[in-house]
C-alpha cells in the first residue's frame, strides 16, 4: 500500500493539533483496543468533530508507515469541504440555475475522480457525498479528476436523507437514477433547478432515497451486459442536462 505522507499524519498530538486547527481529516486509523488518556482524549475530540474512526490491527498500521503512529494515523483530505446549505443559496443569489450531483454509497475512488471530472466540465455547482459510506477524497480521486476536484465543490453531509428533503425544501428537483424504473433518462426535465443521485455500482440507490427523489429514471441498455459503470452513468446525465439547459 503506497501513501503520500503529504495525506497522513500519525501521532496523538499531531492529529489532535491538525483536527484543533481545523485541518480537514477524512478519517482516523486507531490501533484496535489502543487505551491510555491521551488516547481517550483524542477519541473524544475526534468524535466531537464527526470524524470518523476505525478500530485496526497494529499489523494494518505498520503497513501503512514503520514510523512511531503511536496506534494512531491520520488521513488528511487535499480539499477543504463545503456546506450545502452555504452553496446553494450563493448559487440562488448569483441567478444561476443550479445543478448538483449526489453520490449515494460511491466508494470506488477513481470511480469518484471520473465523476468530479466531468460534473466539473458540464459546469455542476457541487457534489455532495455521504460523511459515512462515501469515497474519500485523497490522492487517486484527485489525479483520476485531473484535478477537478480542486476546482468544484465538495460537499460532505450526515445524511442523504435529509439533503434530499433539504434541497426539495429549496425548489431543487430530485432525479436518481436507477434501473428500477421505465422512465428513460433523456425524457426527465432537467432546465429547473436539478439534483441528480447516483447510486453504488451492484446495489444502486440506498431504500430510503429511492423513496424520496422526485423521479426516476433509467439509462435504456441494449446489449446484454446489464449496466454502465457509474461514471459513464452520471456523465449521460451530467450532459443531458447540459444539452437541455443549451437548447
Amino acid at each position: 500500500m503506497e501513501v503520500s505522507f503529504k495525506e497522513i499524519i500519525f501521532g496523538i498530538h499531531p492529529i489532535l493539533e491538525a483536527v484543533e486547527a481545523g485541518k480537514t481529516v477524512n478519517k482516523v486509523l486507531m490501533k484496535r483496543g489502543l487505551r491510555g488518556e491521551q488516547a481517550d482524549m483524542l477519541a473524544v475530540v475526534l468524535r466531537q468533530h464527526n470524524i470518523s474512526v476505525q478500530q485496526v490491527p497494529q499489523e494494518k498500521l505498520q503497513r501503512i508507515t514503520r514510523k512511531n503512529h503511536q496506534g494512531v494515523i491520520a488521513f488528511l483530505s487535499p480539499i477543504e469541504y463545503h456546506r450545502l446549505d452555504m452553496l446553494l443559496p450563493q448559487v440562488y443569489e448569483r441567478g444561476e440555475n443550479p445543478l448538483f450531483l449526489l453520490l449515494d454509497g460511491v466508494t470506488d475512488v477513481r470511480n469518484f475522480g471520473a465523476i468530479a471530472r466531468t460534473a466539473e466540465c458540464a459546469g455542476a455547482h457541487g457534489i455532495v457525498l455521504p460523511k459515512k459510506g462515501g469515497a474519500l477524497v485523497g490522492a487517486d480521486a484527485v489525479k483520476t479528476s485531473a484535478g477537478a476536484l480542486m476546482r468544484i465543490p465538495v460537499c460532505r453531509e450526515e445524511s442523504l436523507k435529509a439533503t434530499v428533503e433539504y434541497l426539495q425544501w429549496s425548489g431543487v428537483r430530485v432525479i436518481g437514477a436507477s434501473e428500477k424504473t421505465q422512465e428513460e433518462f433523456y425524457h426527465c426535465d432537467y432546465t429547473g433547478p436539478t439534483a441528480i443521485v447516483m447510486g453504488a455500482e451492484g446495489s444502486g440507490l440506498s431504500q430510503e432515497v429511492l423513496t424520496l427523489v422526485d423521479q426516476l429514471a433509467a439509462i435504456p441498455i441494449q446489449g446484454k451486459t446489464n449496466s454502465l459503470n457509474v461514471s459513464v452513468s452520471a456523465a449521460l446525465f451530467l450532459y443531458e442536462a447540459v444539452r437541455q439547459r443549451s437548447s
